[in-house]
């Protein structure tokens, strides 16, 4: 059995309202979610490759010392 996730189980992890989850779906944005009849649901793995697939900030090179 797959563990389906509310959107609002999904906001709380995400440090994000509701609303933003709602509008990402609307722009085609964010975590693929499922439709079970009118709910929303979102599972564990998409949500994680999701997560996985954003940019991340910083570098790859080497911090150098001060000369």
């Amino acid at each position: 059995m797959v563990n389906l996730m509310t959107e609002h189980e999904v906001s709380k992890q995400l440090n994000v309202s509701v609303a933003s989850l709602r509008r990402w779906r609307l722009l085609g944005r964010g975590p693929r979610f499922l439709k079970v009849g009118s709910l929303v649901r979102y599972q564990a793995e998409e949500l994680d490759a999701w997560l996985a697939s954003l940019p991340t900030g910083g570098t790859a090179t080497t911090v150098r010392p001060p000369s």
